[in-house]
């Protein structure tokens, strides 16, 4: 509380978008979504709370006969102690955020000549999401007021994940205007106090890429959830028509609901979980297994990776003979989600969301406050969420025993349900309510404001470009598995120049099996994951699959074609499901029986074009003519405008070998000298460590001045040579 004037003057700013008092239009368009929701929420919360004498929403005014005329309207009250203040910026209509930048220092200077007419300044100002930080910031160093800064999204991220939706750099720039966002970013990192995020994993692998990131800047402080529509069951939801369309394929439908519910990404590993309701007898006798996964009419009009997911779900529930246990109802609306809840709840169920990644988990905190106990990832947001709660258990996603076990340990104890019931009850309304997370915003900002807690700035500078500019790649199994104490090491220096490198991992795996086995070997999720033997491109942090490859590669590929040659072929015989793919069939193979060259004539004459790999001299890959390591390696290089000449690849297989050609750096640890990479040896630009493993390349990183000059010392000798000469 400010002790001159008798209470809290705060003034949030959300520039884009169109928000008012009352009827959200959310939805309307992506300027109009959660953030809008988000923050007209937290003024509501705040200006509710005692010592809190005025909140003010600043947005920007529009005057466009397209929209409501409630937004032209430069002051909407909507209590005594809270007001939207609505701003003059640039053109009258409505224009979406990324045609905002040039007109946000009118709007700063505007919002500065407003807290000019008035009786005092705010005690502080909130900013939301880029613009309002660039706006935020400005007034900050103009007015001395102290910034507190909510990112919401985060231009580097979004870049990654508009790379995998298939957009050049260059369309990224023209359409978002990307390099002012970031450097906004940067610009309200460097003059915030406070940095506000939802969970501990978007300060770790978001905000850990900018410049200006100090760890001690960030806080992390989940966002409020209106539960005015999740409750506890009432008493009549068995008796509903929902109910009744839930489980009408199930044979006893009595049985306690475990409910799942999310959208049909294969992220949300929901195949998992039904392999572990179908390998657990016990589970199925005990309980049903129901799952929410979006609306169909017709799965064939889906996008192809929904389709996929359903396909994997269907295969799943006919391997295990689930049929009349598990439900997968085709349509629900939202208005429907807290009574499935309920339901749920009602039937003595267990919510589980099974996700590979997790940054938060909303539908964890709808579950807890509609009386679920829950079972989810250990990863970020449920981790949070379990540890402050109490409410439930972590599971490991790639591992469905652990699912099982979690769901039997709640199912068999009603006295462990009741008490996750009642823990996440209380816990949802202690860390989870707009009013909890307002007595602990107040308490974040009130030291500030007396000034009795600043942040100590350290001394950062700028990255020379705004981009990492190299990048290092690496397979996995002959490579990364060998010596834990240098893994540590290697990971480390990776951690170190994670702003100027990106760390790629390469491998024939499957990118569940790939995951799996770094977590075994505690490697985190790299920049980018190439698996499948480069069919896959995932990002980070939340494993964004890239679908501009997926349809790049799907290219005169025909594999129910390729399985009916090679299912019978002598000395070939087809890998388990866990090793195939929608774009790579996998085969052992024989070499006494098989021969390499023959099988590729074969498939060549039965005109099928294909990428034919051996790996380890016993696992054959066919791939489309347009996948491969090597070629996804490219695909990435381009994409994200990083020279071939700057990125190393350590290769540990022949699968490798086109990576490594050409003009990427190499190298080939010593325990891979003898093997299939031997042949490279004459080549330029492959440099053969005399150590093992990760010790070799953490000897080629030296070899190359990787994080310096990045070049063969040969070059370096050139170089100085033509200098003398000159």
């Amino acid at each position: 509380m400010n002790p001159t004037t008798g209470g809290l003057y705060i003034a949030l700013i959300s520039v884009h978008g169109l928000i008012r008092g009352n009827n959200l239009e959310l939805g309307r368009d992506a300027d109009t979504g959660g953030q809008t929701l988000y923050v007209l929420e937290l003024a509501q919360a705040l200006a509710e709370k005692p010592g809190v004498a005025r909140v003010e929403l600043f947005t920007r005014l529009v005057r466009d006969e397209h929209v409501s005329p409630e937004y032209a309207e430069p002051f909407e009250k909507l209590s005594d102690t809270l007001q939207i203040v609505r701003i003059e910026a640039g053109p009258d209509e409505y224009i979406h955020k990324e045609q905002l930048w040039d007109h946000l220092d009118t709007f700063a200077d505007n919002m500065a000549d407003y807290f000019r007419l008035q009786e005092r300044t705010p005690d502080i100002v909130h900013s939301h999401y880029a613009d309002a930080g660039y706006v935020g910031s400005h007034l900050a160093h103009q007015l001395s007021i102290p910034l507190i800064h909510t990112g919401h999204s985060l231009g580097r991220v979004k870049r990654a994940r508009l790379i995998a939706g298939g957009l050049s750099a260059e369309e990224i720039e023209q359409r978002y205007n990307m390099a002012r966002r970031i450097d906004a970013e940067e610009h309200t990192l460097a003059s915030a106090e406070r940095v506000i995020t939802s969970t501990h994993q978007e300060i770790e692998e978001q905000y850990e890429l900018y410049d200006f990131y100090q760890p001690e800047q960030m806080r992390v402080l989940p966002p409020g959830t209106n539960l005015k529509h999740f409750m506890p069951p009432m008493g009549n939801e068995l008796n509903s028509d929902l109910y009744q369309i839930l489980v009408k394929h199930l044979k006893e439908p009595d049985k306690p609901i475990i409910l799942a519910l999310s959208r049909p990404d294969h992220r949300k590993n929901i195949a998992s979980l039904i392999e572990a309701y179908g390998q657990s007898k016990d589970l199925q006798d005990r309980a049903n297994l129901v799952i929410i996964a979006g609306n169909r009419d017709d799965v064939e009009d889906l996008e192809p990776g929904a389709q996929q997911v359903f396909h994997e779900l269907w295969a799943a529930i006919d391997r295990h003979d689930l049929y009349g246990k598990v439900a997968l109802p085709k349509h629900h609306c939202r208005n429907d989600v807290p009574m499935i809840y309920r339901i749920a709840a009602a039937s003595g169920g267990v919510f589980v969301n099974p996700a590979l990644t997790e940054p938060f988990g909303l539908t964890l905190i709808e579950a807890a406050a509609s009386g679920l106990p829950i079972v989810a990832t250990e990863d970020g947001g449920p981790r949070d969420i379990i540890g402050n709660c109490h409410n439930g258990l972590l599971i490991d996603p790639l591992e469905p025993k652990t699912i099982t076990d979690a769901l039997l340990t709640i199912l068999k104890s009603p006295k462990t349900q009741q008490e996750f019931i009642h823990k996440g009850l209380v816990g949802v309304l202690e860390h989870y309510a707009w009013q909890a997370h307002a007595d602990r915003y107040l308490d974040l900002i009130c030291p500030i404001v007396k000034e009795s807690e600043r942040l100590e700035r350290r001394h950062i500078s700028r990255r020379a470009g705004l981009y990492r500019d190299r990048a290092f790649v690496s397979s996995l199994d002959q490579n990364l598995m060998g010596d834990p104490d240098a893994l540590k090491v290697l990971l480390a220096e990776m951690k170190a120049h994670k702003k100027s490198t990106l760390f790629i991992v390469a491998t024939g795996r499957r990118l569940d099996s790939a995951l799996r086995l770094m977590k075994q070997h505690n490697i985190p999720e790299p920049d980018i994951l190439i698996s499948s033997s480069g069919t896959e491109i995932s990002y980070a942090p939340k494993l964004t699959t890239d679908t501009a490859w997926e349809e790049h590669i799907d290219y005169h590929w025909v594999p129910h074609k390729v399985r009916s040659l090679l299912d019978n072929y002598p000395g070939l015989e087809r890998q388990p499901k866990s090793e195939q793919n929608r774009f790579k069939i996998s085969y052992y193979i024989d070499p006494e029986i098989a021969d390499l060259e023959e099988i590729k004539r074969y498939l060549h004459q039965e005109e099928q074009s294909v990428n034919v790999q051996l790996s380890f001299g016993q696992y054959l890959d066919i791939l489309p003519i347009r996948a491969s390591k090597g070629m996804a390696l490219r695909y990435v290089a381009d994409r994200w405008e990083i020279p071939l000449e700057r990125i190393l690849v350590a290769g540990g297989s022949g699968a490798d070998e086109d990576m490594m050609r050409g003009n990427a750096l190499a190298a080939v640890v010593a325990n891979r000298h003898d093997e299939e990479l031997s042949q490279l040896i004459d080549i330029d630009r492959i440099y053969f460590a005399k150590k093992p493993y990760e010790e070799g390349i953490l000897e080629a990183l030296e070899y190359y001045d990787f994080f310096d000059s990045c070049r063969p010392p040969e070059t370096e000798h050139t170089s100085e040579k033509v200098v003398e000469d000159a």
